[in-house]
């Protein structure tokens, strides 16, 4: 516990409010998320902490009620995209031959489309569900993850445990899962932790542009989205949310660039307690 530096137990403290604020949300928000409760984007007061959005609603409890779905929306695809991007990967750099160039291609044709115009389009064409908003999101982030895994696995394979492995007649998957994925995990940790902040971005821009997380439920991209006009007359509904998502943002940046520093450490980082 000594070993945490500072900067990264700020980001534990600001994932921690988030994720916490996310589970009890039924039981910390102060008022129903979609109930109005007073005039258009009135100001703070004791009754109402951070004042109330341009329909009235109360504006904490929509952004504690938001951290929920956005958080459920980010994890879940990124999890999604882990699994994806990453057995494919394995599998690929393995394999090698057809197997591996048919997947590279592909992998680098997805990658070669902007993600957000990719991204836009496939919303715009399938119904805008849950479902289909989080498959979308695993897909684009798989390509990321997918060349990474990649990259390391074509270094592992190289190696001698990995050889002796296959003249031992080892099946692929056992290769994969038993020799190559344990010693990938620390960078792929790393970017385990920056493709989740990116999800958090990508759903909030999505919700931004109407095409993400459907109204009335609360998510901090369409609360911005539906206060921004509040920011000509002063009034600060559309950054409250802005600021939660950059600290999410920062927060998980913070303890991933620890994580990284201590995993890869050439002093024995791996083992220190």
């Amino acid at each position: 516990m000594k070993t945490i530096p500072v900067s990264a137990w700020v980001g534990i403290l600001g994932i921690s409010v988030c994720v916490l604020g996310a589970l009890l949300a039924p039981w910390v928000a102060p008022y129903d998320p979609n109930v109005v409760l007073g005039a258009p984007w009135a100001e703070r007061s004791a009754e109402f902490p951070l004042g109330l959005d341009n329909l009235g609603r109360d504006l904490l409890s929509r952004l504690i009620w938001g951290a929920r779905m956005t958080l459920f929306v980010a994890v879940v695809a990124t999890l999604l995209a882990f699994t994806l991007g990453v057995v494919l990967s394995l599998v690929a750099a393995v394999m090698r031959g057809l197997v591996d160039v048919g997947l590279s291609r592909l992998n680098d044709l997805l990658m070669s489309i902007p993600t957000l115009i990719f991204a836009l389009i496939v919303l715009s064409a399938l119904p805008q569900t849950l479902g289909v908003l989080i498959v979308v999101m695993a897909v684009l982030d798989a390509t990321r993850v997918f060349r990474l895994g990649r990259a390391l696995a074509m270094d592992l394979v190289a190696m001698e445990f990995v050889e002796a492995a296959r003249l031992r007649g080892e099946r692929t998957l056992w290769i994969v899962f038993r020799e190559v994925l344990p010693n990938a995990l620390t960078p792929l940790l790393a970017e385990f932790g920056l493709r989740l902040a990116f999800a958090v971005l990508f759903i909030s821009t999505l919700s931004f542009l109407g095409l993400g997380i459907q109204p009335p439920t609360p998510d901090w991209g369409g609360m911005v989205k539906d206060n921004k006009d509040g920011i000509i007359f002063g009034v600060s509904a559309a950054l409250v949310p802005g600021m939660a998502i950059a600290v999410l943002t920062v927060s998980i940046n913070l303890v991933v660039d620890w994580l990284l520093k201590r995993t890869s450490s050439l002093k024995g980082g791996r083992g220190d307690g």
